[in-house]
């Protein structure tokens, strides 16, 4: 009988992404990529990285509020500093820029405000941390029952906002340098010289700060080379959103109308926390990939069963059940039944496969004692015709 062109069509399809998860498996510049991307999906780094940004977004205003205090402590009494800011870009400004020019004479502080600000602030950082340290957790795949208890977390994310915390007010003034530099040093103009310059130290400050928080923020041990491409690549990240971000400020909301500029404000802000969060995240997954030898996945994994799975696919599936460990006397155990033997990865041992009843102990550990296994299909009763 002739074949439907539909069936035809469905063929020439399959037989086109089998050559091309043939070709991502061979060639490492294809698979790797697409390994990380299917991690970030399996740990649902969106989700992680949008939780970073909430934090982030509820710390940014406080810390605004609190530098506003500080500058009304500071501007009181100094008429020649009050004259030098209403000169400047910020008096032009939405909502700002306003409150500069009609109020910059009686601009005091608030002792009452520098407080509240202080106490929200240090929330919303310690709940960056806090998030932060649960996605890099789950990106390494580190059990439940391993990782820190309520305070003991609590206390390495105020170690951690202590010492990041001085190294971002660092790259911030390195890059602010970068952006704005402008000297003359015996009639000789060294902007161009000084700019770029900051900007190296200022990248080369923000790797050093990546490789501590990528290795800080997990408990599985890590060294510098298992966690170094993906901070050169955060840092990349972070002074280009930073660039993005002083054009934003400088060009699309200086002197905008103040309704338009608040919303314009929050969206810009709440859209660059999250992608600087998500790219974090994103080189995150690309250390574990690396470090744990993820790859190649098989090109179909995220949407069906119907797939020949890679030993990178089980090592990774495996290791997903046994992030869910509560307790350190549970065992997990997994098997992967269907299918043929999965294709072999230069540098890794594949799962095994069992018999089904049987149950086999994941990387973190093997099946204990009372471990119950599971019960084998009843066999299909023959057919009575």
């Amino acid at each position: 009988m002739e074949k439907t062109p539909f069936r035809q069509g469905g063929r020439g399809v399959a037989a086109r992404t089998n050559r091309l998860d043939s070709y991502q498996r061979a060639h490492n510049w294809l698979g790797l990529p697409i390994a990380v991307v299917y991690k970030l999906v399996d740990d649902q780094g969106a989700y992680l990285a949008a939780l970073i940004a909430y934090y982030g977004f509820l710390s940014v205003f406080p810390l605004a509020l609190l530098g506003a205090t500080v500058l009304g402590f500071v501007l009181n009494g100094n008429p020649g500093l009050q004259q030098s800011l209403l000169s400047s870009a910020l008096a032009d400004f939405p909502v700002i820029g306003a409150q500069i020019q009609h109020n910059i004479h009686a601009y005091t502080g608030s002792g009452l405000a520098l407080a509240i600000s202080v106490l929200v602030a240090l929330y919303g950082s310690l709940g960056i941390a806090q998030a932060s340290q649960n996605a890099m957790n789950i990106i390494w795949g580190v059990p439940r029952n391993a990782r820190p208890n309520l305070l003991k977390a609590r206390l390495r994310s105020l170690a951690l906002l202590a010492l990041l915390g001085f190294g971002v007010l660092a790259t911030t003034a390195l890059s602010a340098m970068a952006t704005g530099a402008q000297s003359l040093v015996d009639g000789v103009h060294l902007g161009p010289v000084v700019g770029p310059m900051a900007l190296l130290a200022s990248a080369a400050l923000n790797a050093s700060l990546f490789v501590i928080a990528f290795r800080a923020l997990t408990i599985r041990r890590t060294t510098l080379r298992d966690v170094a491409l993906g901070a050169i690549a955060a840092s990349v990240g972070w002074e280009v959103l930073q660039i993005v971000g002083t054009y934003y400020l400088a060009h699309k909301l200086k002197g905008s109308r103040e309704v338009y500029g608040v919303f314009a404000l929050v969206i810009g802000l709440m859209a660059w926390i999250y992608v600087e969060a998500f790219i974090v995240v994103l080189c995150a997954e690309l250390n574990a990939v690396l470090r744990r030898r993820l790859w190649p996945r098989s090109l179909l994994t995220p949407f069906t069963d119907n797939v020949e799975l890679t030993s990178a696919d089980e090592h990774s599936y495996s290791s997903y059940a046994q992030a869910q460990r509560f307790k350190g006397f549970e065992r997990i155990g997994v098997t992967f039944e269907r299918g043929q033997p999965a294709t072999p990865v230069a540098g890794h041992i594949p799962v095994a496969r069992l018999p089904e009843g049987k149950e086999k102990g994941g990387e973190e550990g093997g099946a204990g004692a009372g471990e119950r296994s599971l019960p084998a299909p009843a066999p299909k009763p023959a057919n009575s015709d």
